[in-house]
């Protein structure tokens, strides 16, 4: 209840301290009222409650207060340059945006220079700046040069953009010049292997999933074992479990056991960082290990509460990370699940065995609410598949810590256990992208408060029927057929025949047959897709998403404001949670701009210009936008000359890379635009392309040949009167070697891929 009060009091202190206290006293005051008619024991219980409460709530407050109070703060607000002294915190990660490739780091600042003025003060900042900083490690003392800027983080006292290379005051401590040793022997020690193996070992081991490939990443969200690739409790228990059986081993008893089991905590914090993920890990990894031990429900409980309230007390904003709420509920479900469905299970299956079902299971029913929340979505395969890779998840961990720790005096002896470690996760990996092939693997929830809150409900009732349900052989061996054939992708192959086959598995996008017009589907996730335009008609877009299954939509763009784009936006909003709806800064022709504002405002979605350059993430897709030039264009919507003359090539180019396949999605862009976008992104070869403007004859075609596309989309309408296609453009595309499909003719077409970059299509005539 402690920790309950504590992760309550952080999160309303968010809202602002006034609120919180206000809050606080109204409930003190209830206390008082009340405390006569209540067991003195509850009362005690409620007060400690309260002030643990305010005490989270003091925190927060004064922390954010510390940085808005900070020098750096006002410097940022003033756009001021600035001469950083500071330690470096975060290892650096490198960003590719308009500007070519960046490095973003985090320093936390002892000394600013600045406008003739040295100040000491303390405070973190996010440093952007050249690539040198990728040579920065952690824990050493630089010299930062740039221009301060405000940061929207909380804790953030600024940002350091521009940052010029950065200049070594001193060196990092030993123990953190140790730690990068081991982790680049990790990674030293798995780089003969694949590369998919190369990048989960590192993650598996400390978290460090720079060399991940997008691929597996997205396999892993859609099949729940994300939490493989990041630092959690189960990294820890692994590690200092094995720690303490070589100490066993070696004779080790009693309390230098703990000795070795703190020195174990210690050394894997160090090894995967320090950061506030790290810690939450740590501790929540700490409070699972008395989970299975004597009274482990009440002593883990009061650990978790213990934890909690610690972890909120010294970093507040962990109260509204989304990964601290996924860390303790998992915990919460180990420790209060874990146990008597191990125990169930136990009784007609080895205890070994019984653990290893109950612990992956308790977690994932404890998490599955706030998952669907973040996502819109509820895996069917999340568990099977958690079970199947959970055995190999000890040996690669452990196989690969041992390769980065032999591989600093034995390089050969560090190689052979990163092949070992490398088998271990070739095994997870084929599960991961088995299951996530599987028609049907994850569904389309919502994330609205009437479809959590059912979904809370039936994982309560899950996790209290679930125990009494294992304990018998046979109800046991039903509930395994059943998710056998969930595993097996039978759901998910019983609806696809059901609706004749479509959508086809694996779609990424599909050019909807809306007649004379545009409207594309790029799927982010189950029943989750960008929509691109939405045709002339609202019933023609409304009943293609709805073929596809699409609910939730976190984002439209609008390439331009011509009817026969924006006049169905109404089907694409009709019944779907729609995150916002970003269009090209040309506000022109006014009715297909007050049209779009109109259906927005009813929808209550927001409207906004695109982001020119930026490269973003959006579910399962990487956009960025390459034209137009919102920089030279301004910051917000220009006017164009109310004809729609110009509104073509004002459209929305968008890059957009999803399973593996690029595509390039071309609007209604003619040459001119098609040749600003040629000199801005040279030779770019892509998979698919979506033929400009429904294959009029006003093309760059050499330029769209010179993409090399292995399939051309012409999103155009039967019989129309513009002469679209042209047949000249179609020849030419199909003798630079791309497959044309056509909406008229084709119907609905969608682009599938497999993962590794094979692309192929289906279409819906």
């Amino acid at each position: 209840m402690l920790g309950a009060a504590a992760w309550v009091g952080g999160i309303t202190a968010r809202q602002g301290g006034n609120v919180a206290y206000a809050g606080l006293l109204g409930l003190a005051g209830l206390l008082w009222a009340t405390a006569p008619r209540l067991p003195p024991g509850l009362v005690r219980l409620l007060l400690a409650a309260l002030l643990v409460a305010a005490a989270a709530v003091t925190g927060t407050v004064l922390r954010h207060d510390a940085v808005r109070g900070s020098p750096l703060h006002d410097l940022a607000a003033e756009r001021a340059t600035a001469d950083l002294v500071g330690t470096v915190v975060s290892d650096p990660r490198v960003i590719v945006g308009r500007a070519g490739p960046q490095v973003v780091v985090r320093l936390r600042v002892q000394e600013v220079t600045s406008r003739g003025r040295r100040l000491r003060t303390g405070g973190s900042v996010v440093v952007i700046g050249s690539p040198a900083w990728s040579a920065s490690g952690l824990g050493e003392r630089v010299v930062a040069e740039g221009r301060l800027a405000e940061s929207d983080e909380p804790g953030t006292a600024a940002l350091l953009t521009g940052a010029r290379d950065p200049v070594r005051v001193r060196g990092a401590d030993p123990w953190w010049r140790a730690s990068a040793a081991v982790r680049a022997s990790i990674r030293h020690a798995v780089a003969h292997r694949p590369p998919d193996q190369a990048g989960l070992v590192p993650a598996l081991v400390d978290g460090d999933d720079a060399s991940l490939p997008d691929d597996l990443e997205r396999d892993f969200r859609t099949t729940g074992l994300t939490h493989l690739t990041a630092v959690s409790g189960t990294n820890l228990t692994l590690v200092v479990g094995s720690l303490l059986l070589v100490a066993r081993a070696a004779g080790v008893r009693r309390r230098w056991l703990a000795v070795v089991g703190l020195a174990g905590i210690v050394g894997f914090v160090l090894l995967a960082r320090t950061e506030p993920s790290v810690l939450r890990a740590a501790v929540m990894g700490v409070v699972g290990l008395f989970a299975f031990g004597p009274d482990g429900r009440r002593r883990g409980l009061r650990a978790l509460g213990v934890a909690v309230a610690a972890l909120v007390l010294v970093q507040p904003d962990l109260a509204v990370a989304a990964g601290f709420a996924l860390s303790v509920l998992a915990t919460a479900g180990i420790v209060l699940l874990g146990p008597p469905l191990a125990t169930a299970l136990a009784r007609w299956l080895p205890r070994p065995v019984a653990e290893a079902i109950a612990v992956p299971t308790a977690a994932q029913l404890a998490c599955t609410p706030v998952i669907a929340g973040l996502s819109g979505e509820v895996s069917l395969v999340a568990i099977g598949a958690n079970l199947l890779a959970g055995p190999a998840v000890g040996p690669a961990t452990v196989l690969g810590l041992a390769g980065g720790l032999v591989g600093l005096v034995w390089p050969w002896a560090g190689r052979l256990c990163g092949t070992l470690a490398g088998w271990s996760v070739g095994w997870i990996i084929a599960v991961a992208e088995h299951a996530a092939a599987l028609p049907g693997a994850a569904v389309g929830w919502g994330s609205g408060a009437f479809a959590l809150g059912g979904l809370v409900v039936l994982c309560l009732l899950a996790g209290l029927v679930l125990p009494r349900l294992v304990r018998h052989r046979a109800a046991g061996a039903v509930l395994a057929v059943l998710l056998l054939l969930v595993v097996l992708g039978v759901p998910g192959r019983l609806w696809s025949a059901a609706s004749g086959g479509w959508p086809p598995p694996g779609w990424v996008l599909v050019a909807c047959d809306v007649g004379q017009g545009d409207a594309l589907a790029l799927a982010v996730g189950s029943g989750a897709a960008i929509v691109i335009d939405a045709g002339p008609d609202p019933r023609a877009v409304d009943g293609c998403l709805d073929r596809l299954g699409v609910e939730q939509v976190p984002l439209v763009v609008i390439t331009h404001f011509h009817a026969d784009h924006v006049d169905g936006l109404e089907g694409v909003l009709d019944g779907r949670s729609v995150g916002g709806i970003e269009t090209t800064p040309l506000a022109d022709p006014p009715g297909g701009v007050d049209r779009v504002r109109r259906a927005a405002q009813a929808a209550g979605v927001p409207v906004a210009p695109v982001s020119y350059g930026g490269t973003r993430r959006v579910g399962a897709a990487t956009l960025q936008v390459l034209h137009p030039d919102l920089a030279r264009a301004g910051d917000g919507p220009v006017e164009g000359p109310g004809d729609g003359s110009t509104a073509n090539d004002a459209s929305v180019v968008l890059l957009v890379v999803v399973a593996g396949v690029r595509l390039l999605l071309t609007g209604d862009v003619e040459p001119p635009g098609q040749a600003q976008v040629a000199r801005l992104v040279g030779d770019l070869d892509v998979d698919v392309l979506k033929v400009p403007h429904h294959g009029s004859r006003h093309q760059d075609l050499d330029w769209l040949t010179s993409l090399r596309p292995e399939v051309a989309l012409v999103s155009v309408g039967a019989d129309n009167d513009y002469g679209h296609p042209s047949a000249a453009v179609l020849r030419g595309l199909q003798g630079a070697g791309a497959r044309v499909l056509r909406t008229d003719r084709d119907g609905d077409v969608a682009v599938v891929a497999d993962g590794s970059g094979v692309v192929r299509t289906v279409s819906r005539e």
